[in-house]
């Protein structure tokens, strides 16, 4: 069977339009700004110390080790968004840069193949001691996700030879063989990792060294009980493993016994999406069913309205069911970064557009949340209603902000966003054996091969404020091919025209397919309206009972101090009150927004009274979620009480 297959980025240009102007920002803004960050560059902002610790391994410097044990995964995922860049936006300066970098980090290797700049400086001797709570195949996976973008990129071989010689020592050292360690990771990566290695260099070893992770976690004897024994731990676990124990790690029982999405929410999404790539490289029906089975829990009963999964922010974890509250959400950037990659994957199994619908969501409205207009601050913690003084005391977790910061000291998120919308182009399109698949509508152009006929497609939009878009084809010779186009599920009326005339597509699982020969010049016009809707929640989401999101095509909308004034809680919005959509150019960077009449309760002397209070018509004005706190501090909320 043929699955749809993700394009080479230099194959995909995003040039105008949203998703573009943020692409670009990462491009020109954050990348450059990361890697002064991890250079300890920039005034105020926390420390990173990454390629300071590498320069002590390598012997360039002398010093201490700073940060975090997995302090080394924040450089290692810049590395795959700079290399990224260069498949795009080929750069002499950037690629000079990553050679440097390159060879540094070939210095601080060890003979063996152990590259981890915490265990070399600090602990040598517990290296593989506790793989509970140290990262340290983690590190190695992101290290090995970095090697294998950079010889995409690029070419070369220098990072890959690296992380081949690492991925080979995991090998010798982890296994059911003699003398090796019945063991795995705390947080998953490795498995997605290995699996791309493979891919990338045809041993098959990689992938079964992937599914070894997969299947022996939370076997029994359960390996990180064992390994706690051997350190002398009695009974002791971390402070986020308190309320679940091993569920948390997704380690309380086998995977294949999984049945709902458990634990830290960033890990299990990378889990997921690891056996999902295991279940398409060894065609296992068995394993592709679990995988599509924990994905359906997980956006049926575990998703945010913003795309975001991850409600407890003590563990930064799944909950029961529905138990999705907005003011304490966690909602990870990271954990919303694993559902788009899980969307992708999704999508590779089967063309369905209700996969494509989620990434999307997730995508335009969790993930851009925790990226600042300016692209130089990021939040880690996605809420979806905020009062700065209340969230400040609540939260004991420093990662919890109220305004968008330059770094933290666990800096997991900046660098996955940058290689994230890096990488934009391999989750916008997919080739398949009878056409193109567009799951993303972005301004740009995306060139593939029919058979031995080059194609390329033209795409022009300004989506997602604008409801048209519009496919150019430039076809080198007539040539027949499938078009499927995503009908996103939340537009109703959806209209379709090639070369100018209505067409009635054959329309399956989300996509409308156009088949024909095309001709150089031929015009494809797909209009998808977005009126302004109200969004409710399942009844059994009780933290949004009686309360309504607004929502205009993918933008989910919130409301913000800064136009609404204090006191959001005290608003409510009529169901018969009109809501108009229209285009700010000054506003945000210029965005769609939505106005309409509210009703303000006012507050009386009393704490509690039987006196009715009084009610004001309010002007109400919402902005996308994802722009909120670029203003400045201020209460923000997505759900209105609906009067």
């Amino acid at each position: 069977m043929s699955y749809p297959s993700a394009l080479p980025l230099s194959q995909v240009r995003f040039d105008h339009g949203f998703l573009a102007g943020r692409a670009r920002l990462v491009r020109e803004t954050v990348i450059p700004g990361q890697w002064d960050a991890l250079n300890d560059r920039i005034p105020g902002a926390e420390r990173s110390g990454c390629v300071h610790n590498l320069q002590v391994a390598a012997g360039e410097k002398t010093g201490e080790f700073h940060g975090l044990f997995w302090q080394d995964s924040d450089l290692a995922k810049w590395i795959e968004a700079a290399s990224y860049r260069l498949a795009t936006h080929p750069d002499p300066t950037l690629d000079a840069e990553l050679d440097r970098l390159i060879a540094t980090i070939t210095r601080a290797q060890r003979e063996d193949g152990y590259l981890n700049t915490y265990f070399q400086l600090v602990e040598p001797q517990n290296r593989w001691a506790n793989l509970r709570d140290c990262h340290e195949l983690y590190v190695a996976g992101h290290l090995i996700e970095a090697g294998v973008a950079h010889f995409q990129a690029t070419g070369k071989r220098t990072l890959l030879d690296v992380v081949g010689k690492l991925a080979d020592l995991v090998a010798r050292t982890f296994g059911s063989g003699p003398g090796q360690i019945p063991g795995y990771c705390g947080h998953e990566e490795i498995e997605l990792a290995l699996v791309k290695l493979a891919r990338a260099t045809g041993e098959q070893r990689y992938l079964a060294l992937a599914e070894y992770f997969i299947t022996q976690r939370g076997q029994s004897p359960n390996y990180f009980e064992t390994e706690a024994k051997v350190r002398g731990e009695k009974g002791k676990l971390p402070w986020h493993m308190h309320h679940d124990g091993l569920a948390t790690l997704q380690a309380a029982c086998p995977v294949a016994e999984l049945k709902e999405p458990v634990g830290h929410a960033v890990r299990m999404m990378y889990l997921l999406a690891a056996m999902l790539d295991l279940a398409q490289e060894k065609n296992d029906p068995v394993l592709r069913e679990q995988g599509r089975d924990l994905w359906q829990a997980t956006v049926a009963r575990h998703l945010y309205v913003t795309g975001g999964v991850g409600s407890e922010p003590y563990g930064e974890k799944f909950c029961e069911p529905f138990d999705l509250p907005p003011d304490r959400a966690y909602a990870e950037t990271c954990a919303a970064i694993g559902v788009v990659l899980c969307a992708r994957r999704m999508l590779e199994h089967e063309l369905d557009g209700a996969h494509a619908d989620v990434m999307e969501r997730a995508l335009y409205n969790n993930v851009l949340a925790g990226l600042a207009l300016a692209g130089r601050t990021y939040f880690y913690v996605n809420p979806l209603e905020v009062v700065p003084a209340v969230a400040k005391r609540r939260f004991e977790c420093h990662l919890v902000k109220t305004q968008r910061v330059p770094w933290f000291g666990c800096a997991c998120c900046p660098p996955n966003v940058a290689r994230l919308f890096a990488s934009l182009g391999a989750y916008a399109y997919a080739q398949l054996t009878d056409g193109l698949a567009v799951h993303l509508y972005a301004g740009g152009d995306v060139s593939f091969t029919v058979g031995s006929v080059p194609v390329q497609l033209r795409v022009t939009t300004e989506y997602p404020w604008k409801e048209r878009v519009e496919f150019t084809v430039e076809a080198a010779a007539a040539v027949e091919f499938t078009l499927h186009l995503r009908l996103p599920g939340w537009c109703r009326t959806p209209h379709l025209e090639v070369n100018d005339r209505p067409v009635r597509p054959d329309v399956n699982r989300g996509y409308a397919r156009v088949r024909r020969t095309w001709q150089r010049g031929d015009k494809v016009t797909l209009d998808l309206p977005m009126p302004v809707e109200r969004v409710h929640a399942d009844a059994r989401v009780a933290a949004a009972a009686g309360q309504v999101a607004l929502q205009r095509g993918p933008i989910v909308y919130c409301v913000e101090q800064a136009d609404n004034g204090a006191q959001l809680s005290a608003l409510s919005l009529p169901r018969s009150s009109p809501l108009k959509a229209h285009f700010a150019p000054d506003l945000l960077g210029g965005c769609v927004i939505i106005e309409g009449q509210a009703l303000r309760t006012g507050s009386g002397d009393k704490l509690y009274t039987t006196e009715p209070a009084p009610v004001a018509s309010v002007a109400l004005c919402a902005v996308p979620y994802a722009l909120w706190a670029n203003r400045g501090e201020g209460e923000m909320r997505v759900w209105l009480r609906e009067s």
